[in-house]
């Protein structure tokens, strides 16, 4: 899946984690990577509301962080260790919003490449 919108994405996320570091709250990540992507000419949207169908009603209350050139789902964390349970969360994300790219960066690690996990329906 390595396409070049989101190696931006994450060459964005990358710059952002040089010049703030790991430790800061999700919201500051977010609101300083809208700010990146937006320097880079990348259209976003954020805190995208979506819904879920189950049994034929639609349950409102989701929100995915991002969705970058309407093609990729961005979900940012702040954490030391990726819980197994946020992949599941893109997935779901991915298929409410019927995407089929969709990036975690974790922007708690020390090396923010090893934060990042690329997923893909």
């Amino acid at each position: 899946m390595g396409d070049r919108l989101t190696g931006a994405i994450i060459g964005a996320a990358i710059e952002l984690h040089r010049e703030l570091g790991p430790g800061l709250l999700e919201s500051i990540y977010e609101a300083a990577f809208c700010r990146e992507l937006g320097v880079r000419n990348l259209q976003y949207r954020r805190q995208v509301p979506v819904n879920i169908s189950y049994k034929g009603e639609v349950i409102k209350g989701q929100r995915i962080d991002m969705i970058v050139q309407e093609k990729v789902v961005v979900e940012v964390k702040s954490l030391r260790n990726l819980p197994a349970v946020a992949v599941a969360q893109v997935l779901s994300y991915l298929k409410a919003s019927k995407l089929n790219k969709g990036l975690i960066i974790n922007f708690g690690t020390l090396r923010l490449i090893d934060g990042v996990k690329r997923i893909s329906l």
